[in-house]
C-alpha cells in the first residue's frame, strides 16, 4: 500500500478483512460469542446451509438481544440474534463509497461479495486505519500537480514581440531577445550560427 504509485482511489478489496468467520444459522448464540472471543472479532456472519450469508451478529446484537433481555445465550439460535438484511458491497468499489453507505445506513460493517460469494468484511475500523495514508497520498498528489503546473509555466515560450531589429533595423512581427539584443528571426539565426 505504501508504494510511490499508490492510487488515490483506494478500493474495498485493498482494506477488507478476509477470510470471513461464519456460523450456521441454527448455531447457538453462545457459540457466536465463543467464536468472537477465539478470533478477536467484533462480528460473525450468519450463513444458511448452502453457505449464503443471511445476516450479521455483532457484539452489540449480543448485548441488546441476549444479555439485556436476560436470556440464556444457548437458548437462542444465531438467526434469532442476527441483524438483517445483510448489507454488502463489491470489492471493486471505492472506499469513499463504502464509507458513504455505512454513514447513510448507520452501520459499521459491510459484507464484501464477489460473484455471489462472501469474500470479506469491511469495517469502519478498516477504513479509519487507511485514512492517514490516504490523506498523505492526496497531499503528495496535490504537491506533485502544483510542481508540474509550475514547471509547465516556466517552460512555456515567451510571447513573440513585434518591433525593429537592433542589428538590421528592419521591422519584424517576431522579435526575440538574444544576448541582450532584440533581433528578427534572420539575425537571431545568424548569431546562433556563429
Amino acid at each position: 500500500m505504501s508504494d510511490i504509485g499508490l492510487r488515490s482511489r483506494m478500493l474495498v478489496k485493498d482494506v477488507m478483512s478476509s477470510p470471513v468467520v461464519t456460523i450456521h444459522e441454527d448455531a447457538r448464540a453462545n457459540k457466536v460469542a465463543e467464536l468472537m472471543d477465539k478470533h478477536g472479532l467484533g462480528c460473525i456472519i450468519v450463513t444458511s446451509k448452502d453457505k449464503n450469508p443471511l445476516g450479521i451478529i455483532t457484539e452489540r446484537d449480543l448485548v441488546r438481544r441476549v444479555l439485556a433481555k436476560n436470556i440464556k445465550p444457548d437458548a437462542l439460535a444465531s438467526n434469532e440474534v442476527m441483524t438483517t438484511p445483510f448489507i454488502t458491497i463489491d470489492p471493486g468499489e471505492k472506499i469513499s463509497e463504502a464509507a458513504k453507505r455505512m454513514s447513510r445506513l448507520n452501520i459499521r460493517r459491510l459484507g464484501v461479495m464477489y460473484k455471489g460469494k462472501l469474500v470479506g468484511v469491511l469495517s469502519s475500523k478498516d477504513i479509519l486505519s487507511v485514512m492517514p495514508e490516504l490523506i498523505e497520498n492526496i497531499q503528495e498528489q496535490a504537491l506533485i500537480e502544483r510542481e508540474n503546473r509550475a514547471q509547465e509555466a516556466t517552460q512555456e515560450e515567451p510571447t513573440p514581440l513585434a518591433g525593429y531589429c537592433d542589428r538590421c533595423e528592419s521591422w519584424s512581427d517576431t522579435i526575440k531577445q538574444v544576448n541582450g539584443e532584440f533581433l528578427c528571426e534572420d539575425c537571431a539565426v545568424e548569431i546562433e550560427g556563429e
